[in-house]
């Protein structure tokens, strides 16, 4: 195995998910390159790409900031969402980025740049620069259009998805391929199934280099489900979606979380989501190709509303601990090869 400072990690995510990760891998000796997706169009970043012509700049400016080692004044700032005036809604991160991209006249210049203001260890990509739009297919045939009928749409949460594709298809990220295929180990999640995870897996050249890659693929299961999106879904069916685009048998460990969030968070998010709403290993009713590291991962630590934030209320709630998660991630690394731990 090469020596951990090589390493060389790739994550696959967006949203409020995939920063707590990069922020605990930042601890470590890690080379560490972020993708994003560029699939969000609902919040500030929504308004910033219809009206500026930019690509979606939120998942991206969290990935920068977690991976960040600028003063926390100046992460702290990169938060900071106006809460009236024109600019009501709208976070500095975001406005940064956007700038970045019209003055150097493209996303990825934009971010590069950003890495070097905010002194960020590690890459932080998009999974593409093209024209990302999501179209959404519902169980009853019913097709909407965009990553922010995720959420809000009640059609959606009663019905439930069927299939989730691009409005038009569109080529991946040079780089970001580049780095799936050098890496040692490919992380896909946490993060929400369809706004987060699957659009990058959509784009053509990702989900095909993760297949070929000789990278170790860790899965990191969510902690909860979302009606109309995987309601009651196990780890199994997770893993099982994903490899219907990666290759069945590709992923080779889960990381799961069995600690339960308190009762009055989990009462709560279930009587938003529905019953069966927290994330199990569930019963094993298929051969099992993948290995699965368990424990408490969950974080303690309450979530901030922040003011200004207008999808304040659709942010997850119950989330990764980041230590413990990239302390399960060194862990892997460590002693990969030496099975610590059973098939389950």
């Amino acid at each position: 195995m090469k020596e951990q400072e090589q390493v060389k990690i790739v994550t696959i995510g967006g949203g409020t998910g995939q920063s707590p990760l990069l922020q605990g891998l930042k601890q470590h000796p890690y080379d560490i390159t972020a993708i994003v997706t560029m699939a969000d169009d609902g919040g500030s970043t929504g308004v910033l790409r219809d009206e500026l012509g930019v690509l979606p700049p939120g998942d991206a400016q969290k990935c920068l900031v977690a991976l960040s080692e600028s003063s926390a004044e100046m992460r702290s700032l990169m938060g900071y969402r106006f809460e009236e005036g024109r600019l009501e809604g709208h976070s500095v991160g975001n406005l940064f980025l956007s700038a970045l991209e019209k003055v150097h006249g493209s996303f990825s210049s934009g971010i590069a740049h950003a890495t070097d203001i905010l002194n960020v260890r590690g890459r932080v990509l998009p999974s593409s620069e093209g024209d990302m739009r999501l179209q959404i297919t519902l169980k009853d045939g019913t097709v909407l259009n965009g990553e922010k009928h995720l959420d809000d749409n009640k059609k959606m949460r009663s019905i439930g998805i069927a299939e989730v594709t691009l409005e038009k298809s569109v080529r991946a990220h040079k780089e970001s391929v580049k780095a799936v295929e050098e890496a040692d180990y490919v992380i896909i999640g946490p993060g929400d199934m369809y706004g987060s995870l699957l659009p990058n897996l959509l784009v053509r050249g990702i989900a095909q280099a993760v297949k070929k890659s000789q990278a170790t693929v860790i899965f990191i299961a969510p902690l909860t489900n979302k009606k109309g999106h995987s309601e009651k879904y196990v780890v199994d069916d997770y893993i099982r979606t994903f490899e219907n685009y990666i290759g069945k048998g590709r992923i080779n460990y889960a990381v799961v979380n069995t600690q339960k969030p308190a009762k009055a968070a989990l009462a709560l998010y279930e009587k938003m989501e529905g019953d069966g709403s927290f994330v199990t290993l569930g019963d094993i009713d298929r051969d099992v190709q993948y290995r699965t590291l368990t424990g408490d991962f969950l974080s303690r630590k309450k979530v901030q509303k922040v003011k200004g934030d207008k999808i304040a209320a659709k942010r997850a709630f119950i989330r990764h601990d980041a230590e413990r998660l990239a302390g399960a991630v060194a862990y892997l690394i460590e002693y990969k090869g030496q099975d610590p731990f059973d098939i389950r």
